[in-house]
């Protein structure tokens, strides 16, 4: 299937760059709907063990095109408009679901839609020449768009959340480290190379034991603590039973390195 960004699959990683360099790599229409849809394909590729998502020139994602998206959208009645926020929440819902990690390189501009696209990955490299804007008020949104009010919580507090939902001011890298927003803050020369590293350190891992991990992740959001510890030793009980479990223990008797099948 041809894409409205560039996509490639190699060694186990799936790299997405958005290749629109002359808006900032805009969203548009089509480009969600694709992506969300991808976001689902690669559950059941077996090529791809981790994902990474880029963008091209200046800017990692600004969010939506002005003209293609909000443009078009205020000549649509309130049906579309409803149709229009659930395919973009179902991009984040994707992305979450999906049981392999997500590694955002944050090269540039990351602004509304594209910030949330970088919320919603499992880890966050951001370069030094980058911004991280959640601009939704600025506009006359509410902040709380495609589960940021949902996430951004979970990741920085909800006290900082709120002044970052709310203001909807630039957040640097130095803010963005500081905070727990990312997880690292990179030259712009580095970031790719140490991406690429984490992604080939993840793809020849214990596979399966990631996507359990993330599984684990979303579920205890929610949960008491007892449910969460009873969820923890189901999961655990079936991860000791696995292929992985086996090869750590003989490699470990033998002196050697396991080798993963991620089983």
């Amino acid at each position: 299937m041809s894409y409205d960004f560039d996509y490639d699959v190699s060694e186990g990683v799936a790299t997405i760059t958005f290749n629109r360099p002359d808006v900032l790599n805009a969203l548009t229409l089509a480009i969600y709907a694709q992506f969300r849809d991808l976001m689902v394909t690669l559950q059941h590729d077996e090529r791809v063990k981790v994902v990474v998502l880029t963008g091209r020139g200046r800017a990692f994602c600004s969010g939506g095109d002005v003209y293609e998206i909000i443009g078009e959208m205020l000549e649509r009645d309130m049906r579309a408009h409803l149709e229009f926020c659930r395919m973009t929440g179902a991009v984040v819902q994707n992305m979450r679901l999906l049981e392999k990690p997500i590694i955002a390189a944050l090269n540039g501009t990351t602004a509304g839609a594209g910030a949330v696209i970088a919320l919603a990955s499992d880890f966050r490299l951001m370069s030094e020449a980058a911004r991280i804007h959640f601009l939704f008020t600025k506009v006359g949104l509410t902040g709380a768009d495609m589960g940021a009010a949902f996430l951004l919580p979970r990741v920085v507090g909800q006290g900082r959340a709120t002044e970052i939902l709310m203001f909807g001011d630039k957040i640097y890298p130095d803010q963005a480290l500081q905070m727990g927003l990312v997880n690292r803050v990179l030259s712009p020369d580095d970031l790719l190379p140490t991406t690429q590293e984490w992604a080939a350190r993840l793809a020849s891992g214990p596979t399966f034991a990631y996507g359990m991990t993330k599984r684990m992740i979303n579920n205890e959001w929610n949960m008491d603590l007892v449910s969460a510890i009873e969820q923890e030793a189901q999961a655990q009980a079936l991860l000791m039973m696995g292929e992985d479990h086996r090869a750590f223990f003989e490699a470990f008797k033998r002196k050697q390195e396991p080798q993963w099948s991620g089983r």
